[in-house]
């Protein structure tokens, strides 16, 4: 019988991949925590690791570490849960050796099961090239058993039954942020937060609801970064983070569980007359897989405007020849983009600034220098708000 050591500090998430191995004939132990994770290793000597690198007491990556510096388990398989959107961290993970680095958040406990499954039978190499990516699908999703998609099923109504108490926990530890509490405290709460999002991320993926893992993907990413760089954290991404709470009720909503609103890519304008400021616009727009369309002039962009349709218009204010507070005012007056969400991207965030992008049609400002995952949450939050909208 092949062993299967799951580390994963979610008990939800632990017993449900348990059960699968356990149906599927493995003997499974589970590991709390990265230290329990590595006796574990050394004691049950595991067929297969599964390691969610989000980890208590040693990170994903330090025990991947420390288990490959063991003497028998150098080319045991290791594979390894992150977000998508935490690239440095998956690059550490294959540097210090995983077999495979997947999404949680869009693989399946069948999926999981075939996988190992398949690197069992061809018992390859540990070790992964620097440059993959994550790999968010492994295997062929072919048909579905009856049982799998009763197994599916219950899944997702478990979940589902479980969101009204995840959005309410949610809305607690937000409000705790607000409280002034001291540094200390304040770190401590976010990182609650953060892995509280993180758990949401696999649950949803578990339970097939690719819209809300999706988005919780890089909601968790926005998350880790504020825990990890406090000063990040001003009033624009707490307003952010405000949002992407707001817009999960959204999703939580039982007429909103389509899981199909990204399938035609989107189209986003960006207008920035600075080479530089575009050029990290687009970016934290790629992280998000997000194509965009930039121009410097605004006279250009409003010609853009009146010929085309866009899910999304990122506007920079000062701009040479018409603000952008200008070019708010009339892309309004143009039909294809009365309803059009338009935010901006300046240096500019005092309140008369913010007033004035509200009275011209904005509907969200984010600040100068901003952090990209902070972009790219905003911006997948407007463009898959308005899918809902345009679903219904």
């Amino acid at each position: 019988m092949n062993k299967v050591l799951l580390v994963e500090d979610d008990k939800m998430i632990g017993n449900i991949y348990r059960n699968k191995f356990s149906v599927e004939g493995f003997k499974v132990e589970i590991a709390s925590d990265g230290q329990e994770g590595l006796d574990l290793v050394k004691s049950f000597k595991p067929d297969v690791v599964i390691l969610d690198l989000m980890l208590p007491k040693m990170s994903g990556v330090e025990l991947l570490t420390a288990i490959r510096n063991l003497a028998d388990c150098q080319k045991l398989p290791v594979i390894v849960f992150s977000s998508t959107y935490l690239s440095a961290t998956v690059q550490e993970a294959w540097k210090a050796g995983a077999t495979k680095c997947l999404s949680k958040g869009s693989c399946s406990p069948a999926q999981l099961v075939k996988l190992v499954q398949s690197i069992l039978v061809a018992a390859p190499l540990a070790g992964g090239s620097a440059e993959k990516a994550v790999e968010a699908e492994t295997t062929e999703r072919g048909a579905k058993t009856g049982a799998e998609e009763a197994f599916q099923a219950e899944l997702r109504k478990t979940f589902i039954a479980s969101l009204p108490t995840t959005l309410n926990i949610l809305r607690t530890q937000l409000r705790g942020l607000f409280k002034g509490e001291p540094e200390a405290e304040r770190q401590k709460q976010m990182y609650e937060f953060y892995r509280k999002v993180h758990a949401l991320t696999g649950n949803a993926g578990i339970a097939g609801m690719h819209q809300i893992a999706q988005f919780c993907d890089a909601f968790e990413a926005l998350l880790k970064e504020l825990f990890e760089k406090p000063k990040s954290v001003n009033a624009s991404t707490l307003r952010t983070v405000t949002n992407a709470i707001d817009f999960l009720a959204v999703l939580f909503e039982p007429v909103n569980f389509v899981d199909n609103l990204a399938t035609v890519p989107a189209s986003i304008l960006v207008v920035d007359d600075e080479e530089l400021s575009r050029r990290a616009v687009i970016h934290a727009l790629e992280k998000a897989k997000l194509p965009s369309v930039s121009v410097e002039d605004p006279m250009i962009a409003l010609r853009l405007l009146s010929e085309n349709t866009y899910d999304l218009i990122l506007l920079d204010v000062n701009m040479p020849g018409m603000n952008g507070f200008e070019l708010c005012t009339k892309l309004r007056a143009l039909p294809a983009h009365k309803e059009t969400p338009v935010v901006f991207v300046t240096a500019l965030s005092d309140f008369e600034s913010r007033a004035k992008s509200t009275i011209s049609g904005g509907n969200d400002l984010i600040a100068k220098p901003f952090l990209f995952m902070e972009l790219a949450v905003k911006a997948m939050l407007y463009v898959l708000r308005g899918r809902l909208a345009a679903n219904k």
